[in-house]
């Protein structure tokens, strides 16, 4: 078996995606996951970092929207490689809803999140990007899950996650909302402490000793 170096790996993971080289990314995808045996450690220190350094690229007009697009489908079908593959547990009584501020795009980050939670045994909800606010509440109040995730990584869709904010609170104030996502690398954490009830994680394995608390 090849050895790959983690800065190795984040390097050359982040050349095969913006050149679109699927084949290339899987190999180093699945390498880097043999040596470490952790799904964590692969989304957390590969694929979140080449998406990020993609996003800041993009937002600064450094590379066209094709190519944020390719690589965008080229992380999901890995994520779709290893989900095939996953093994996971029986599961447990505790549901939770995964999805994006209302106008966000970006799924993938959320998309591992959720990955998470399935791995804890949580019956987990993938509504995935762009979920109208009222639609999204309207599920929850069909669904009454434990939780629910929210990701964010624009950071001028920042308004916009208030307003979710306020009014999950006015409708469902006993609902716990876990918030996260690229953008507040730009700021708004602060902002977060007003609401009750409302939990900020920064990275995969603050969410997943989370889930391990609550579950």
């Amino acid at each position: 078996m090849s050895i790959i170096s983690e800065n190795q790996a984040k390097e050359e993971f982040l050349a095969a995606l913006l050149n679109g080289q699927r084949d290339k990314c899987s190999q180093i995808a699945w390498t880097y996951y043999d040596q470490h045996q952790s799904l964590y450690f692969l989304y957390e220190n590969i694929i979140k970092d080449a998406l990020y350094k993609i996003g800041e690229l993009w937002e600064y007009n450094k590379i066209s929207v094709a190519t944020e697009h390719l690589a965008s489908a080229i992380s999901q079908s890995i994520l779709n490689e290893f989900y095939a593959k996953l093994i996971f547990p029986q599961a447990i009584n505790k549901k939770v809803v995964v999805a994006c501020v209302e106008n966000e795009l970006h799924q993938i980050g959320v998309k591992m999140i959720s990955d998470v939670f399935e791995l804890n045994g949580w019956t987990t909800f993938f509504l995935g990007s762009n979920t109208p606010t009222n639609e999204l509440l309207r599920f929850i109040k069909l669904h009454t899950p434990d939780l629910l995730a929210i990701s964010m990584s624009l950071y001028f869709h920042f308004p916009q996650l208030e307003k979710m904010l306020e009014l999950f609170q006015k409708e469902l104030p006993m609902l716990p909302i876990l918030v996260g996502g690229q953008a507040f690398n730009k700021g708004g954490v602060e902002e977060l402490s007003q609401y009750e009830r409302v939990i900020f994680k920064q990275n995969i394995e603050q969410v997943d000793v989370l889930i391990k608390q609550i579950s």
